[in-house]
């Protein structure tokens, strides 16, 4: 009886770290926007897989194996030719809809530091004769391990997809407001 309660003891002792060794939970982020634009208008602007490089300031150049057909990739070029490159996969596109959603398939992880990382960016009405764009993601840190360095923590992670999609979301409001 003895021995019974000290394992218990023991096992009660080890559940703080146990419970600490999980590794990464996973991060949700959304944003939205108001766009005085009907959402015919803004779909027009987003609507196509590969229009990102129209609409996203950071995405110089976008290139795509199978245009809005599902598994379709596109290989997204950064800032310049010869930039950083991000290859995503198509998962979902529906026009009737107008939303889209795409997972990464490889990154370099020092522009983002993410992994697992699915996304679904879509068009609404607002009710006013305008629309609403919503953009979330899912996504895991960079750091896989416990104890990540801070450029790939979640706070990493947070930071490097809100600035993508706040740029992103502007620049949509802005050409589709001219």
């Amino acid at each position: 009886m003895k021995r019974t309660l000290q394992l218990v003891f023991a096992g009660l002792l080890l559940l703080p770290l146990l419970a600490s060794a999980h590794g990464p939970t996973p991060v949700k982020l959304i944003k939205e926007i108001e766009v005085n634009a009907p959402p015919e208008k803004v779909w027009g602007i987003i609507g196509d897989f590969c229009a990102i490089e129209k609409w996203h300031p950071a995405v110089y150049k976008c290139e795509s194996t199978d245009g809005n057909n599902k598994d379709s990739m596109r290989t997204l070029t950064l800032e310049k030719e010869g930039g950083p490159v991000i290859k995503e996969q198509l998962v979902v596109w529906d026009a009737e809809k107008m939303k889209y959603k795409y997972r990464i398939k490889e990154r370099p992880i020092e522009v983002l530091p993410v992994n697992s990382y699915l996304s679904e960016i879509s068009v609404r009405p607002d009710g006013k004769g305008g629309s609403i764009v919503k953009w979330w993601g899912r996504f895991y840190r960079g750091w896989m391990q416990n104890d990540p360095p801070p450029e790939l923590n979640e706070e990493a992670a947070k930071k490097a997809v809100g600035g993508i999609y706040d740029a992103g979301l502007a620049n949509i409001k802005k050409l589709a407001e001219q």
